[in-house]
């Protein structure tokens, strides 16, 4: 499975922008998402996921973000609000079946997506 990130962008703070992750071929809803981002210099880490019908935040995000699945278009969203500056990163999507300790893991999600780039100004 290839996965297609999209939607990210320069944003003020404050502001708020939605990130599309989808497979260009073969639907499969079976299928775990999650976003993860990586901001320079740092190792990639978990914001959100979307598996086995619940959802799951990091706690920097929580109450910010909102991670949905949209099983029309074979997508899944991630609706950003009250962006912050520390939000900047590049942002990517995994799709895989993870166990429920590894849904915060990269290594829980076999595909991923090119990543799509969020900036955050002050």
């Amino acid at each position: 499975v290839q996965l297609q990130a999209s939607g990210g962008g320069l944003v003020q703070a404050g502001g708020s922008l939605t990130l599309s992750c989808a497979p260009p071929e073969r639907p499969d809803s079976r299928y775990s998402v999650g976003w993860f981002r990586q901001a320079a210099g740092k190792e990639r880490e978990f914001v959100a996921a979307i598996a086995r019908g619940r959802t799951y935040y990091d706690d920097s995000v929580k109450g910010r973000f909102t991670i949905s699945r949209d099983n029309a278009e074979n997508a899944v969203h991630l609706q950003m609000n009250n962006l912050r500056p520390e939000d900047t990163a590049v942002y990517y999507c995994g799709a895989g079946r993870p166990i429920l300790s590894a849904i915060r893991s990269p290594q829980g999600y076999p595909n991923w997506g090119q990543g799509t780039q969020v900036t955050v100004s002050s």
